[in-house]
């Protein structure tokens, strides 16, 4: 019986201080701040050159067809992460788009920089 808590007590004792370990660590860790891009929120401030957009949408409505609705031809249509669209738009689109029901956001597509270590 001795051997056998002999031989346990080091690993008890082990695994028990990485679990002391790990939340301490995790609540000292610095949690950046999310990288926000998104379109501003006044389609006046817009620029008069057509840019591209992401636009996501309720899942009950079909993106190609709002898409079609306010003349825009969609580079890519999104159905897993998130459901919508992307496609460029001229600021007359994306004000149409914001009037509509079922459009959850209009995101000016661009690129962000990630930050951090993994």
């Amino acid at each position: 019986m001795r051997n056998r808590l002999s031989r346990a007590l080091p690993v008890a004792v082990a695994l028990l201080a990485a679990v002391a370990v790990l939340p301490v660590s995790a609540a000292t860790a610095a949690a950046p701040e999310p990288a926000t891009h998104t379109a501003p929120a006044n389609p006046t401030a817009l620029a008069d050159e057509d840019g591209t957009y992401i636009v996501t949408l309720q899942r009950d409505l079909d993106p190609v067809a709002v898409a079609d609705m306010v003349g825009a031809t969609p580079v890519h249509v999104f159905d897993t992460a998130l459901h919508g669209f992307s496609a460029r738009l001229s600021p007359a689109q994306v004000t149409a788009l914001r009037a509509m029901p079922g459009v959850e956001s209009i995101d000016e597509d661009g690129e962000t920089a990630g930050f951090g270590t993994f």
